[in-house]
């Protein structure tokens, strides 16, 4: 039942290498990510040629950050917190882009055997066993690995505003702490320049924030 290494696609293997383990959230990035890179027409983004645009914070995202390019450090990789396996692809050179949704029915079973079906609904229960937790991950690993795109996810082409590429901002020193600060994320409080984590921990400035509330 288990997925073994030497029977993976070839350009999955170093994708769970780099994320360290097969699971159907890597998969769900996986074949997300071919979708994107072949409707596009791109390759992978060596410098900022392919926006990523992720709605979760999943294994999912991991293999979208090494099939397509798109990381935090460059600047191509956009996280909207939603908790929604849904990425969107930008081709910065014109403005397409591709908008891969995880199908509600994904998960539905689909020609497994009768043994199988009863170890995915063993494995619904509160604290399944850990062997029918294992054995349940390996069938939905296998589904991901085999089902269509069609089946898989809702694919459509979206008009979405390409982001800004990543800009090199300034640094300022922390009145607090004196560790040096991204200018865009410090916090001025009566006069005084601080860092995120030194703003939450000084009372005027959550004075100054209550009172801009009001």
């Amino acid at each position: 039942m288990d997925v073994e290494v030497e029977s993976m696609p070839g350009d999955l293997k170093p994708v769970v290498a780099f994320h360290g383990h097969l699971c159907p959230g890597v998969l769900i990035g996986y074949r997300a990510s071919k979708i994107a890179l072949e409707k596009l027409r791109s390759g992978r983004s060596e410098d900022e040629e392919l926006v990523a645009i992720v709605e979760n914070d999943s294994c999912s995202v991991d293999a979208v950050q090494f099939m397509t390019g798109a990381t935090f450090g460059k600047g191509n990789l956009v996280f909207r917190d939603y908790g929604k396996q849904v990425f969107t692809f930008v081709r910065r050179s014109d403005g397409k882009a591709l908008r891969v949704s995880l199908r509600a029915d994904a998960r539905e079973p689909e020609n497994q055997t009768p043994q199988e079906l009863d170890i995915l609904e063993q494995a619904k229960a509160e604290n399944p066993p850990d062997d029918i937790r294992q054995a349940a991950r390996q069938i939905s690993v296998r589904m991901y690995l085999e089902k269509p795109d069609e089946k898989l996810f809702d694919v459509e082409w979206v008009d979405v505003p390409v982001p800004e590429k990543a800009r090199i901002h300034n640094s300022i020193i922390c009145q607090s702490c004196g560790e040096k600060t991204m200018e865009t994320r410090i916090v001025e409080c009566e006069g005084r320049r601080y860092c995120i984590p030194c703003s939450e921990k000084r009372p005027e400035c959550k004075r100054e924030e209550r009172n801009s509330g009001e």
